[in-house]
């Protein structure tokens, strides 16, 4: 074996032969260790960016379902806002036809709705028409049979209504309709209509109310057999929506209306005096 001294020098004189590690790496492996090196920096995929597009992806179901969950709870506005059935300043009033004459073309009063500003019902009667009933309507009236059978008189009905509307403002679609139903007038200063306010024609044409209703309420009426209630409570939450401009076009009207008659009345006393 040799003294410790040259064991030393043997194991040295191994260590200076060999190569370093570093020297002996394979070329195309030192190649492209350097190329992963210098564009570690840029993935293809970042982490970082697809983390951000899952959040923002989860973040974009989220609103979306919230949005869908706020339209489900969105209120409808026929539904009254209060329990007060008083007889209030404005009234809304809505009736449904049955056919009489010997064709039925003829239309008599088969039912009639009144409700008051906040939409609770002040009235709801079926009509015994003072005709023989050929077509009742049903499809479109909801009216049957049955409904008149025991329904209340028309003049009973005619006197209800007539006291309940006086004084008050008179709301409803194409009124004119159901006053002449009901064989009543009304003061036109007191008529709101929803058929006849300029804002809610389209080419200065009346709509329907079903229309105006899914329009501007968003609420769908009149699907099949219509329902003077919700009818009458339609056109009076349409009315409240454009209360303010609407009477003030009112007043400007009956001011002009004033201004005219007054411009007649001196012309005719200037052309007296002459």
């Amino acid at each position: 074996m040799g003294t410790p001294s040259e064991h030393r020098r043997a194991v040295a004189g191994m260590s200076t032969g060999m190569k370093s590690p570093r020297k002996c790496l394979n070329p195309n492996w030192v190649q492209l260790h350097q190329k992963l090196k210098s564009n570690g920096s840029v993935s293809k995929y970042p982490r970082h960016d697809t983390e951000k597009e899952i959040n923002r992806s989860i973040l974009g179901k989220r609103k979306s379902r919230l949005e869908e969950d706020s339209e489900a709870v969105k209120p409808n506005p026929l539904i009254p806002t209060c329990s007060d059935s008083s007889c209030t300043d404005i009234v809304a009033m809505d009736c449904e036809m049955v056919g009489v004459s010997s064709l039925g073309n003829k239309s008599a009063l088969g039912r009639v709705a009144l409700v008051n500003k906040f939409g609770n019902v002040l009235l709801d009667e079926y009509v015994r028409p003072l005709e023989y009933v050929v077509d009742f309507r049903t499809g479109v009236s909801g009216i049957r049979p049955g409904d008149l059978r025991k329904a209340m008189k028309f003049s009973h009905v005619q006197k209800k209504v007539s006291e309940m509307i006086k004084s008050r403002v008179l709301v409803g679609h194409a009124l004119h309709n159901d006053l002449k139903a009901l064989m009543l007038t009304h003061p036109k200063k007191d008529i709101r209509d929803t058929s006849g306010y300029p804002p809610l024609l389209r080419n200065g044409r009346s709509r329907s109310l079903k229309n105006l209703a899914a329009e501007f309420l968003g609420v769908d009426i009149q699907i099949g057999e219509h329902c003077p209630i919700q009818d009458a409570r339609a056109a009076m939450v349409l009315y409240l929506k454009n209360r303010k401009q609407w009477e003030k076009s009112v007043k400007d009207m009956a001011r002009l209306k004033d201004k005219q008659k007054k411009r007649k009345r001196k012309n005719k006393s200037t052309a007296t005096e002459r």
